[in-house]
């Protein structure tokens, strides 16, 4: 059987539970939808029901809030916020009797008209409203509920006789203000709360006021929607206010709605005046005491059937007056009037041609006006919100983040706060509005977090102003002793008169986290000033504590132990980082000196340790021209320095310059010119943070762990960090630039351009599996083709022996590193002598060798390659385990048969082949550039000219010349040995070989 549908208007004065009902009677139901006058009031009611039911149920929707869960069954909402179409089990409207406010009657009385529940609908107010509910409402249910305790007058008195756990209330901010000041200087301070607050910073002053940090209360009258505070006597400090339009006196039933908030469950409430506030006369005091008032007479009221076919028709529907003689229209809201000023521009005019953006429009115009500045100014800004939403359907990203950013900013006193607090609503409304941005969430909770910086700021911004921190936090907290003191034990843990308040770490003082408010501001003063002589003593004791104590961190902290004394910055040199010492400005400039100086020695020590050959370079006066150049080039990239940045400065470098250099530690690599010492893990560690310190980087990459050859790329470090670890970014993995240099040089006695296969040793010191190495030599610049062939096995082997000059004893392993065969009549590809590459050159171009070559003997070919073209197919079948062959002729296998081993055909086995194709994953330049960005890729020769000294324009041998005559026609290349008589000038004994040679 279905329920029937039940409408009770539940009335009677403040403090009868109305509210408490309310929310019982919904929680009763399956669904149910509550709206509130104030968003304070919505989200301490939300609060309230989330404590009961918890969050995945309860939605808070209001103009610049809105959280809704996605099983969300119980609603709280301002009354403008309501959603009219929900369908729920349960609605009730609070304090019904504002349908006769002149500003936002209007709303209240559509609700009461319109909004329903499909089982029970309660309108929750003043008695007042009897009349016109019962005349307007069909069958609806009167519930009385009376006071549960007594409200007496207690006349006038002054602010510094105000009795504790008292409200005052004004009805202005300058009122407000100057009464808060005035309690703290005679009562210790008050908090405040205004409806202009955010809720964040209203319950941060009302936690104020309710933990007994302080015993007054300043107030608007807002308190009077509702809010439950722990009050016993309200005061008047003035019996008008300004209502938007005009001053006016407060009407007996205001001043009742606000003075009913003293008193709270059982206990009795008083009111009265103070200030300048002339005393009640005896009429309204027994007005409010017995709660009588004048009743209703009239609601406000404005159409809500609202035609959306152009803008005139949209202005006349809601000018359209009303039926019935108890509705009054309301007055020209804002949001009309805006409208109509909207409706002046003919371009906002011209845009609402149709009527989805007729009721685009309206929306916009029903932004609330936050900030309270001149409505032409207003209606400016929402025009190009409408303009915006109109032309794109969203506001735009980049302007909505310029509105927020200029906001965004925590400094400032009360009324700037407070200004920018209500600048950010608007923003904040428009970010609750479905459709209206791009990313609604991220919006929502940007423009949230802002209100939440402001809203904190501005807390302690009213409390710093207005709460003596020594009389009303402090004293009351050590029952207001005169002398306070303070003890620092072995851990550095701070006790005030016996009560833990915080610990000294290092040199900065850390309250304890428990104490919360002008409490632990409090605290924290107190404490600082009575540690002033620790201070001086532990600075005393770091001072002399050895190097071994101290240590810095991969994101550049300094420790004293486990204790955070400092953090490195940007210094004027890369090696000269400097220091800032964390230490309290309680603790006096003395101290703050000398930790200061003894982190800035240990960092300049351990600097001048780690990176010795490195600082001894920079500063070897013997260096000159070219050679201090690249010097300062190594001392600024730390010791290590991709030769492809520095290419042409390589070739300019003659050998005397090269030899200075070497004496230092610098290696010349194909890929990397460094410092082998400063690649140990120290160096290493050290490197990176002052890498990043000078490249200014919020996060410091952190450092490989030590002894890996290969490490995974790191894709979103930062570029340049793969080289300031020590390593060099190929394909999926980075290789250690040492051990990269051992391969380039295993790389030059291979055909580059014929192809190569991975030998043992190239997969040993890379410590790869043969298809990391391949993604690895990519990632060099290599081609690496993949292909596949018949397994050699040891027994075949042992034939390919036979053909070559040494035998391999049957038990010694053989690495399958076989060339392919070359097809009939046709010779093998020809390898380039690495001594005659003098210099990186593109695949395009053609290498500088000298012109007279000299045929290589057949037995000074590779054995590889000699081996693979000598034996004969006789000599294969003569084997005794000859590879299985399978017959073709056999036929096809009959379903379900399985073939044995000999006839599934040979073993096959992977293999790649390597050219060099200039295709590195990593920092290659692209072809067309300049020559220094493209050296550094492609393998070298052992004679190449980047290494060797030689001038440009000079040919392999030092002969002088123009460089590679490219029109004398294709060269001819030749696979030929290393002639003997060169001599590696990075050999250490290369002084003494080439005086054996001057001599022979």
């Amino acid at each position: 059987m279905a329920m029937e549908q039940r409408t009770v208007a539940v009335l009677g004065p403040t403090n009868t539970g109305k509210t408490h009902y309310a929310i019982e009677r919904m929680l009763g139901y399956r669904s149910g939808i509550i709206g509130l006058p104030l968003r304070l009031l919505a989200r301490e009611v939300y609060d309230r029901i989330v404590a009961i039911r918890g969050p995945g149920v309860v939605a808070l929707v209001t103009g610049e809030e809105r959280i809704v869960p996605p099983r969300a069954a119980y609603w709280v909402c301002t009354v403008e916020a309501m959603p009219e179409v929900m369908g729920t089990d349960f609605v009730a409207i609070d304090e019904i009797q504002l349908c006769a406010d002149p500003e936002r009657g209007h709303v209240f009385t559509d609700r009461l008209l319109r909004m329903r529940g499909t089982h029970e609908t309660l309108f929750l107010g003043a008695e007042t409203m009897r009349g016109p509910i019962a005349a307007l409402v069909r069958g609806v249910e009167f519930l009385r509920r009376e006071r549960m305790s007594q409200l007496s007058y207690i006349g006038s008195k002054k602010i510094s006789r105000l009795q504790a756990r008292s409200a005052v209330v004004g009805f202005s901010i300058e009122n407000v203000y100057a009464i808060a000041e005035l309690l703290r200087r005679q009562k210790g301070g008050a908090a405040v709360v205004m409806g202009a607050l955010s809720p964040r910073t209203r319950n941060a002053q009302v936690d104020l006021y309710q933990n007994g940090d302080v015993d007054f209360l300043v107030a608007t009258d807002a308190i009077g929607m509702g809010l439950n505070l722990d009050v016993n006597h309200v005061a008047f400090s003035g019996l008008s206010k300004f209502d938007g339009r005009r001053m006016r006196p407060l009407a007996p039933n205001e001043l009742a709605q606000i003075a009913g908030r003293a008193g709270r469950g059982m206990r009795d409430g008083t009111f009265g005046v103070t200030g300048e506030a002339p005393p009640l006369d005896e009429g309204v005091v027994d007005a409010i005491c017995d709660h009588q008032f004048t009743p209703l007479k009239k609601l406000q009221w404005r159409n809500a059937a609202l035609e959306f076919g152009s803008i005139d028709r949209l202005i006349a529907s809601l000018e359209k007056p009303p039926e019935d003689p108890i509705l009054l229209k309301a007055r020209e809201a804002d949001d009309l009037r805006t409208l109509r000023t909207l409706a002046q521009d003919d371009l906002v005019f011209a845009r609402a041609s149709s009527p989805q953006s007729v009721k685009l429009l309206w929306d916009v115009c029903r932004i609330p006006d936050f900030r309270g500045i001149s409505h032409a100014e207003h209606a400016g800004l929402l025009g190009v919100i409408f303009g915006n939403l109109h032309e794109s359907g969203k506001v735009p990203d980049d302007w909505l983040a310029r509105q927020v950013r200029r906001i965004d900013r925590t400094d400032g006193d009360i009324d700037t706060l407070s200004k920018r607090l209500a600048y950010i609503r608007t923003w904040t409304y428009v970010a609750q509005r479905k459709g209206w941005v791009a990313d609604e969430s991220h919006w929502r909770g940007v423009t949230r977090a802002v209100e939440d910086r402001l809203s904190d700021a501005l807390h302690d911004r009213l409390t710093q102003r207005f709460v003596d921190r020594r009389t009303s936090v402090l004293l009351r907290r050590l029952k207001q002793k005169e002398a306070l003191l303070a003890d620092v034990n072995e851990n550095g843990e701070v006790t005030v008169e016996g009560e833990f308040v915080g610990r000294l770490e290092g040199f900065r003082f850390r309250q304890d986290k428990d104490a919360t408010g002008q409490e632990a501001k409090t605290l924290k003063a107190a404490s600082l000033q009575a540690l002033t002589p620790h201070f001086h003593l532990r600075a005393d004791r770091f001072y002399n504590a050895p190097d071994t104590e101290i240590d810095y961190t991969e994101q550049g902290g300094l420790m004293w132990g486990d204790q955070a004394v400092g953090k490195l910055v940007k210094g004027s040199e890369p090696l000269k980082p400097e220091v800032k010492a964390f230490v309290d400005d309680e603790a006096g400039p003395d101290v703050a000196q000398k930790v200061q100086r003894r982190l800035q020695h240990f960092i300049d020590r351990k600097i001048a340790t780690l990176f010795e050959p490195l600082v001894a370079l920079g500063r070897d006066e013997a260096l000159s021209g070219l050679a201090k150049g690249f010097a300062f080039q190594m001392v600024e990239n730390f010791g290590v320095l991709p030769r492809a940045k520095v290419a042409d400065d390589v070739k300019a470098l003659d050998q005397d310059a090269r030899g200075a250099l070497r004496k230092h530690g610098v290696r010349f690599g194909q890929f990397t010119i460094f410092m082998p010492l400063l690649l140990k893990p120290a160096p290493t560690r050290l490197r990176l943070v002052l890498w990043s310190l000078w490249q200014g980087l919020d996060a410091f990459p952190e450092a490989p762990p030590p002894g890996l050859v290969t490490v995974p790329s790191d894709q979103g470090a930062p570029e340049g960090a793969d080289t300031m670890s020590g390593y060099r970014k190929a394909g999926a993995r980075a290789i250690r630039i040492d051990m990269l240099e051992r391969l380039a040089d295993m790389l030059r006695a291979e055909d580059t351009r014929g192809g190569f296969e991975a030998k043992a040793d190239m997969l040993s010191i890379t410590g790869m599996t043969l298809e990391q190495f391949a993604d690895l030599m990519q990632g060099l610049g290599y081609r690496a083709e993949k292909g596949e062939r018949a397994k050699v096995k040891p027994a075949d082997a042992v034939v390919v022996e036979e053909a070559g000059d040494e035998p391999v004893a049957p038990d010694t392993p053989v690495m399958d590193v076989a060339q392919p065969e070359p097809a009939p009549g046709t010779e093998a590809a020809p390898q380039i002598d690495p001594a005659a590459e003098a210099e990186p050159v593109e695949p395009s171009e053609t290498p500088d060798i000298p012109e007279a070559t000299e045929e290589v003997p057949a037995a000074m070919a590779t054995d590889s390659t000699e081996a693979a073209a000598t034996v004969a197919p006789s000599e294969l079948e003569a084997n005794e385990d000859p590879i299985p062959v399978v017959d073709e002729a056999a036929g096809e296998l009959a379903p379900g048969e399985t073939p044995d081993k000999e006839e599934a055909g040979p073993e096959m086995e992977v293999f790649y082949t390597f050219t060099w194709g200039r295709n590195a994953r990593g920092d290659r330049k692209p072809r067309g550039g300049a020559r220094g960005e493209r050296d550094g890729g492609k393998p070298q020769g052992k004679g190449r000219r980047s290494d060797r000294g030689e001038g440009k324009g000079r040919g392999p041998k030092g002969a002088k010349g123009k460089g590679p005559r490219r029109e004398e026609g294709a060269k001819t290349y030749q696979s030929r040995p290393e002639k003997k008589d060169r001599i590696d000038p990075d050999n250490p004994f290369a002084a003494a070989l080439m005086g054996l040679k001057d001599k022979g």
